[in-house]
Parts: structure tokens; C-alpha cells; sequence
């Protein structure tokens, strides 16, 4: 049942090609490119799946871009981060599960690595150092890949005014009610299904045997013992940077707290962190609330998911190996859900109500993107009237070199940071 470790199950539709190169090499390609995303995926899960969006559908061909969406609509529905998923989605079809472990690794390994050394920083002098004139430069090229990436998208997703009913009511929604984005999407795949409901049965298929493939997520997901509940109500002390003299004790809490976390926060990172500041601050007194609002700025301020505030955690805790417990344990249940889920992605594509409920959601995909760019342009103003029009004048040109002249955004983003540099010494 269980499908080979090096190949993808059946990917043979017409949306993805046959392989050309070795094994090896395309798992060396997904390294190589998902390293570079990761040290340079400012800007949070919108800008993430944009910059995989460029490489990998844009740039590389690997897969059409209905698949694409297709794709980040699951991956969005899933609990966990939905960019980190993306990754290890795209790291699948090109090379079956070694390729979602290499693209998922490699993509988290930088922000692992830099919130790891910031952690060290701050727990040893107690501060962050100040990045201001980077971000000056850095923030606008991001919200130029993530509007860049609704106009590219919207125009080759969106082909009826039903899409764009969709889009825009989802945009609305999000903006004035905040409303839960998985509800919109449920609600925008059930629109779907009534709009563009197939005129013809469904052809038999393959049954999909559920509890088989779900099988394996039973431990994680059923009777997990509450291991916590004795926990000092103090916040500990500091660990040594390995923390050898903590992880015996901190092991199993740590892994079976963020285990659940990551396996039944639906939202994202930024919906992790009530539930992280809740338990590491008030229940378990891991850390101080000041501590802990610090981290999540490391995480923010760092490439890749802003779920890796849980290095941060597991650092204060257990130091280096309390970090490496924590950041496994919160993306384990992402790898299991895509690597488990991804062979019925194949089935899913070919029934035509599965299409429906998808041809719902793919608008709405955008239209919830677009609403969380929106608030992220406030950033463009700066606290002075110079700094501002720098801010404006680097969006304006990252998103004209996006949409005109379609620049990579592996180049655009350092480049914003040396222009915020340059600036912010100047005025």
C-alpha cells in the first residue's frame, strides 16, 4: 500500500512531466533550492509561497499552475504551518518522499540555524541587536513578491466572474470580520461545488482506504498523555547552550507539547503563538512574558515559518538539543500529513467533484493571501517622511521588476536590504 521511498505514486497526468534526471540529482536540485528559500524567505507563509511559486512553477516548469494551487488550497487546510507544507508538497512530486524530507529540512534549517545563534545572543547579553535600516529596504520587497504573486496568479486562476466573486467576498470577509480562513475556504469550496458541479457521474476509481494511510498519526493524534501538569510554575533558568543538563529532564515534555501543537493548530504561525505564549508562559513557566514576546520577534525577524519560535523556546528550556526537540516535534506532524496525504492528491485531481470543490477554493486561496498583504503595506510607512518615500520607492521597483521583468525574488530581496542599509545611514 505504502508507496516507494524515491518515486512519487503514479504522476503521470499531464500536469507533471516525466523525469529527465537522476534521483540524486533532483534531490541535490530541491536542496540546493530550498537552502537558498529558506536563508532568504523573509516576510511570512505569503511571501514563501510566492518565492516557491517563481522557482518552482515559473523558473523550473516542475509543475503546472492549477497543480500549484491546488496544492497551496491543502496545504492552507491543513493544520501546521501552510509555506513549510508548500515546500514539502512541491519536494514529493519531484521526488517522491525523500524529496518532501530534503525540500522540508532544507527549508527550515536556515531560520533554525539563525534563531538558534540569536537565542544564544539574546539569553547571553539580553537583547536583539538593532536591524531597523535592514528591514527599511527588505519589508517593501516583500510586500511587492506577495502582490506580485496575487496579480500573476489571479490572472491565469481566476476565468469567470464567479472567481472574482469569490476573491473579492473572501477578501472582505477576512479584512471586516476576520473570519477563520479555514471556514472561508470551506465555504468558498461548497460555493464550488454548486458552480461548477460536474454535468457527468464521477468515474470509478481507486477507494481511498483512510484509516490505512491514517494509521501511522494515531500516536500522534489520539491519547497523548498530559506530561506537563508538574511543571514548576517559576519560569526555569537559562540552560547551558547544549543542554545536556536539561534535556534528560525535558525531552518528553518538550516533544509531546509541540507535537499537539502542530498537529491541531489550524492557521498558521501567527495563530500558534496565543496558543505557545498561553502554555510556555502561564502553564508550564518556561519563560518570562517579555522573554517570550522577544522570541516571537526573532522568529518574525528571521527567514522561514514564524513557527520556529519554538527553537527559541526549546533553547531557554534545554538549550541547543532543547531547540532541535522543539523545532522537530512542531513540523513532524507536517511532514505525516503531506507525505501521507500527497498519493491521494493524484486521485483527488482526476474526480470531478474534488475539481469543483478546488475551482471554489483556488480564488479564495488568493483572495485570503491578498487580504493578509494588505495590512503588511502599512510597513511602507516609516516614522519619517524620507525613510517613507525610500520604502515606497523600493516596493514600486520590486514589484515592477516582479511583474515586468519577472526577477527572481532571491535577488530582489538582498537587494532591498543593501538599498535599506545605504539609506538608513544616509537620512
Amino acid at each position: 500500500m505504502c508507496c516507494p521511498m524515491s518515486q512519487p505514486p503514479e504522476l503521470s497526468s499531464p500536469a507533471v512531466e516525466p523525469f529527465q534526471e537522476s534521483l540524486s540529482a533532483r534531490l541535490s536540485e530541491l536542496a540546493q533550492l530550498f537552502l537558498r528559500l529558506g536563508a532568504i524567505g523573509f516576510g511570512g507563509p505569503q511571501a514563501h509561497i510566492a518565492m516557491i511559486h517563481d522557482e518552482a512553477v515559473v523558473r523550473r516548469g516542475w509543475l503546472k499552475e492549477e497543480q500549484f494551487i491546488e496544492g497551496v488550497a491543502i496545504c492552507e487546510m491543513l493544520p501546521g504551518p501552510a509555506s513549510t507544507q508548500t515546500g514539502i508538497y512541491i519536494g514529493y512530486l519531484r521526488a517522491g518522499q525523500l524529496g518532501a524530507l530534503v525540500a522540508g529540512v532544507c527549508f527550515i534549517l536556515p531560520a533554525f540555524l539563525i534563531v538558534l545563534t540569536l537565542s544564544w545572543a539574546y539569553f547571553k547579553f539580553q537583547g536583539v541587536p538593532q536591524i531597523e535600516d535592514l528591514f527599511l529596504g527588505i519589508s517593501p520587497v516583500v510586500i511587492a513578491i506577495i502582490f506580485g504573486f496575487c496579480w500573476k496568479l489571479g490572472k491565469k486562476a481566476i476565468k469567470d466572474w464567479q472567481g472574482v466573486a469569490i476573491a473579492l467576498t473572501v477578501l472582505l470577509l477576512s479584512i471586516i470580520f476576520r473570519i477563520n480562513i479555514l471556514l472561508l475556504f470551506l465555504l468558498a469550496g461548497l460555493a464550488g461545488l454548486v458552480i461548477y458541479r460536474p454535468t457527468s457521474p464521477p468515474p470509478a476509481g481507486p477507494s481511498l482506504r483512510t484509516s490505512a494511510w491514517l494509521a501511522p498519526l494515531l500516536p500522534i493524534t489520539q491519547g497523548v498523555p498530559n506530561l506537563l501538569a508538574n511543571l514548576a510554575a517559576d519560569p526555569v533558568a537559562v540552560s547551558s547552550f547544549w543542554g545536556l543538563d536539561r534535556i534528560q529532564d525535558y525531552f518528553v515534555h518538550l516533544s509531546t507539547f509541540f507535537l499537539k501543537t502542530g498537529a491541531f493548530i489550524f492557521g498558521g504561525g501567527l495563530v500558534i503563538i496565543p496558543l505557545l505564549e498561553a502554555a510556555v508562559v502561564d502553564d508550564f513557566g518556561w519563560m518570562t512574558r517579555n522573554q517570550f514576546i522577544d522570541g516571537v520577534a526573532l522568529g518574525e525577524l528571521t527567514p522561514g515559518p514564524v513557527v520556529i519560535t519554538a527553537a527559541f523556546v526549546g533553547y531557554k528550556v534545554a538549550g541547543a538539543l532543547g531547540a532541535l526537540v522543539a523545532t522537530i516535534a512542531i513540523f513532524t506532524p507536517s511532514f505525516l500529513f503531506i507525505m501521507f496525504a500527497s498519493p491521494f492528491l493524484v486521485w483527488l485531481r482526476q474526480n470531478p467533484w474534488v475539481k469543483s470543490f478546488l475551482k471554489g477554493v483556488m480564488p479564495a486561496v488568493l483572495g485570503a493571501i491578498a487580504a493578509a498583504a494588505i495590512p503588511l503595506a502599512a510597513a511602507l510607512l516609516q516614522d519619517t517622511l524620507p525613510r517613507t518615500v525610500v520604502a515606497i520607492a523600493v516596493g514600486l521597483a520590486a514589484l515592477i521588476a516582479l511583474v515586468r521583468f519577472s526577477r527572481p525574488t532571491w535577488q530582489l530581496v538582498p537587494m532591498g536590504a543593501l538599498v535599506g542599509l545605504v539609506a538608513g545611514a544616509l537620512i
